[in-house]
């Protein structure tokens, strides 16, 4: 698919009835997996699990908003992805504190169960990720929906590893480690998603102010 740089063509691409139909459906799939793994998480004691639990929150958040402002113009799309951005970095702040809570405590997750239901998270993002991979080179909207996909994808691997970790060690280090690295990319994603909508933002500003010509 052929970049989209100009404001005519991110917003049909964006606001196509197939990019609208895949929203609902990864929606639905992150709203299902955020209940589930937020109890998972809680019930193992496992940070990485919570954390994918309250990405998986954030992302439905995110799709919902990206919904919302399909065939809006460049600016409003801009501004959606910024908030976006802006919460995904919020949730890799959260995040590490949650790690540090953890730490104090000496929690040593259930393995098993961060097994399977990281198992679970993995299929359902890579579902996802199939899904939103044609609209991984549109606008700073698009892309946020497509770094965020992707983002989940490897969080998912690191919590499988985590399991395998603490299950070997019998101590929550691995855990914390994981969820420590999720926090990370979480603030590198917020920061790729922050650039590319202030940039977007900016040009929308230039063109706006351009005088049309009668």
């Amino acid at each position: 698919m052929p970049c989209c740089s100009a404001d005519s063509c991110a917003s049909s691409t964006g606001s196509s009835p197939r990019f609208r139909r895949v929203l609902w459906i990864v929606l639905a799939i992150n709203g299902g997996m955020f209940a589930a793994e937020i109890v998972a998480g809680m019930l193992a004691g496992s940070a990485a699990l919570q954390a994918d639990a309250l990405d998986f929150f954030a992302d439905a958040s995110n799709y919902a908003i990206s919904l919302f402002v399909l065939g809006m113009n460049l600016k409003w799309r801009a501004g959606a992805a910024w908030i976006k951005g802006a919460s995904m970095g919020l949730f890799g702040l959260w995040v590490l504190g949650a790690v540090v809570w953890h730490m104090a405590y000496g929690s040593v997750p259930h393995a098993p169960t961060m097994g399977v239901i990281g198992t679970v998270a993995l299929l359902a993002n890579l579902i996802c990720l199939i899904l939103l991979m044609a609209f991984r080179d549109g606008d700073a909207n698009m892309r946020s929906v497509w770094i965020c996909s992707r983002n989940d994808v490897i969080a998912n691997v690191a919590v499988l590893l985590a399991a395998l970790g603490v299950f070997g060690t019998g101590t929550g280090w691995p855990d914390f480690i994981v969820a420590s690295l999720m926090a990370v990319l979480a603030l590198q994603g917020a920061a790729t998603i922050l650039r590319d909508a202030t940039r977007e933002w900016r040009s929308a500003e230039r063109l706006s102010a351009v005088p049309v010509l009668r």
